[in-house]
């Protein structure tokens, strides 16, 4: 039985501003600012990791797609941007919003500001808009970074986009990419180690309540999860087998 350390609650928005949450458009303006990012991310993750990919053969060429992620530390958006061969969507943290250089860069990719703590029914209707207009959709069921470095509970809305949309699920998983471990290896001027998996897509169980697909759902995504990390980073679903 794995020794599960106590943390504190998942983080509450402190200020709500439904203006700044939409469906952000695809523009020409838009597309050019990913290709640079994406151009950033990866000049970024070939000074900085040793990076190691699997299963990119898992990604479809065309959506719509639901991706989700464990959630270790920053550089997993680096990560996920750098590698992937699709454009995907996310949420962000409505509190990225205003810093003054990574709000710019976030504004500019396009996201979906999310008050986390809150039912955020405009950034949940936002993201329901995306997958029915055909993109992939990235989520970190955790809702937040790991304060352990393994995993903890998931929360309900992918299993929530999941089970609205019918879109498959795919299982992708980091590890390496702890805050510590990376920002600690950049004083030193040394490439930090760092694997990213892309899992086998799968759908939903059939269940039937919305209840039981959003409870057992949400434990179904996150033991697939589990099943592709290292035992250390399994944490609350470190039994799962």
């Amino acid at each position: 039985m794995p020794i599960i350390p106590l943390l504190p609650p998942k983080p509450r928005a402190e200020v709500i501003r439904p203006q700044i949450t939409f469906a952000p458009q695809i523009t020409v303006w838009r597309k050019l600012a990913r290709a640079a990012i994406k151009c950033l991310t990866r000049i970024l993750t070939g000074m900085w990791l040793k990076l190691t990919v699997h299963g990119l053969q898992n990604i479809p060429s065309k959506g719509p797609a639901l991706l989700v992620f464990n959630h270790l530390g920053d550089a997993d958006a680096v990560v996920l941007v750098a590698t992937l061969p699709v454009a995907v969507e996310s949420f962000a943290k409505s509190e990225l919003y205003d810093y003054p250089l990574l709000g710019w860069i976030m504004r500019a990719y396009g996201v979906i500001w999310l008050h986390r703590g809150t039912p955020d029914r405009r950034a949940i209707r936002a993201a329901l808009q995306m997958l029915d207009e055909g993109r992939f959709f990235g989520i970190a069921p955790e809702g937040r970074e790991s304060l352990s470095g393994a995993m903890e509970e998931g929360t309900e809305g992918a299993a929530y986009l999941a089970y609205k949309t019918g879109v498959p699920i795919i299982p992708m998983t980091i590890t390496g990419t702890e805050n510590t471990r990376i920002y600690g290896n950049m004083k030193r001027l040394r490439r930090t180690t760092v694997t990213f998996t892309v899992g086998v897509p799968f759908h939903l169980k059939k269940m039937k309540t919305r209840q039981e697909v959003l409870r057992q759902g949400t434990e179904q995504i996150m033991r697939t999860l589990a099943k592709q990390l290292p035992e250390a980073y399994r944490g609350v679903y470190g039994e799962s087998d």
